[in-house]
């Protein structure tokens, strides 16, 4: 475990997916915005890098997990970012969800500075993140793959290399169109029922070993008849990822008519004041229509 590893980005799931390296050996240097989880994670046994691009000075692999593309853009290609303190032959993970031509943009200027690129976005929301079973995408070339795979075993329970730059970022857009049809298509079931006056609970029992049966069901149908909408993935970072597949559906020409809807649907409880709560909360859209609010009797 001779790599020291670098990490930007401490947030909701960075600041788990670090500790988790942290606990499997890894010698870790770790920078954020932000000086709390930094702290915290020093006080751990982390050093604290002075910038992104200190981080990548003293680091042959350096992860960032990052909120948006021009963050991944300033994180990384930035005049303190990661690029500018990697050396030839090192290694950048960017493990945010983010536009696929973002990827694409940053994969050349690493090229161009013979550094190594993935673009490596993940599935799990924070439960996973901090359980190390995150789904892992990939975007990259196989020998950086096969360089991170140690490190996505960590983090992950499954890690697949996609295609090339921006090819993993393509794949995280489509989890999070079917994560947020299945939401709200279970929303929408869950509200006729208790409508007319069926317990959700019982309508969860009754078909989770069906056909509709799902990991989406098995983690977010209880959420919601509990009424539980703490965040594991909030609302407005799943309204970003449908923005980003939008933009991409766009330039590519492809009509994605739900998607397109549900982008409304997540843009319109943010307005109302819903983005921090778990994208299970896309329950109170369909509620405040009906005029019923699912729970428990």
């Amino acid at each position: 475990m001779a790599e020291k590893i670098g990490f930007v980005g401490l947030g909701i799931m960075g600041k788990p997916m670090a500790r988790n390296l942290m606990k499997a050996g890894y010698e870790l240097t770790v920078y954020d915005l932000f000086p709390d989880p930094v702290n915290e994670l020093t006080s751990e046994g982390a050093q604290k890098g002075a910038s992104a691009a200190d981080v990548a000075s003293k680091s042959s692999i350096v992860i960032t997990m990052v909120q948006n593309s021009p963050q991944s853009e300033a994180a990384i290609l930035g005049e303190t970012g990661v690029l500018a303190g990697a050396s030839k032959g090192g290694l950048i993970i960017d493990m945010s969800s983010i536009e696929p031509g973002t990827s694409q943009k940053i994969g050349a200027a690493c090229d161009k500075a013979g550094v190594g690129f993935l673009d490596a976005p993940v599935s799990g929301g924070e439960p996973f993140a901090i359980s190390g079973d995150l789904a892992i995408m990939v975007g990259g070339n196989a020998s950086d793959f096969e360089t991170a795979k140690p490190l996505f075993d960590v983090m992950g329970k499954s890690s697949v290399l996609c295609g090339g730059y921006g090819a993993g970022n393509v794949v995280k857009l489509a989890n999070q169109i079917c994560v947020a049809s299945n939401i709200f298509g279970l929303a929408e079931a869950l509200t006729l029922a208790s409508k007319a006056g069926v317990n959700p609970e019982t309508v969860f029992d009754a078909i989770k070993g069906g056909l509709a049966g799902s990991n989406v069901m098995n983690a977010k149908a209880p959420m919601m008849f509990n009424r539980n909408f703490n965040p594991g993935f909030r609302i407005e970072l799943h309204y970003k990822d449908l923005n980003n597949a939008m933009a991409t559906a766009n330039s590519l020409n492809v009509p994605l008519m739900m998607t397109a809807q549900l982008q409304q649907v997540l843009g319109t409880l943010v307005e109302w004041g819903h983005g921090k709560d778990d994208h299970a909360g896309m329950l109170q859209f369909v509620e405040r229509l009906a005029g019923v609010e699912v729970k428990k009797p």
